[in-house]
């Protein structure tokens, strides 16, 4: 499964980086047919966000953090002026916690909701 990680730069600003979770098919339950599954690291402390504008100044992350988009489309924009777009099933792994960071604006009708979970 593939992922967008937003990383820190050598000069202060953040960048996009592309990622990949492997996946395996596994059996999860009795009863229940084969599912794709794979590890997805974090700290705990799992955070459910609504919003109903998701608008922000440049920002770093507060934390490196997974941001799983389950409603809505943000679009980030990273310091060299790359923008990219995240809607539900879209996963973001936010590492540029320390410089200028990202701006993040909300697409189309709110409310946006998204899962943070603390790596």
């Amino acid at each position: 499964m593939r992922f967008v990680r937003i990383v820190g730069t050598e000069d202060g600003g953040s960048a996009f980086e592309e990622g990949e979770i492997a996946l395996a098919e596994r059996h999860v339950a009795e009863g229940v047919p084969p599912m794709a599954v794979g590890g997805l690291p974090s700290a705990g402390g799992v955070s459910f966000l609504r919003s109903a504008q998701f608008d922000s100044a440049p920002h770093p992350a507060p934390r490196e953090q997974w941001v799983v988009m389950l409603r809505g489309t943000i679009e980030v924009e990273v310091s060299g002026g790359d923008r990219r777009r995240f809607g539900p099933g879209d996963m973001v792994l936010a590492a540029d916690t320390e410089g200028r960071g990202h701006v993040t604006t909300g697409v189309g009708t709110p409310p946006f909701e998204a899962l943070f979970l603390p790596v």
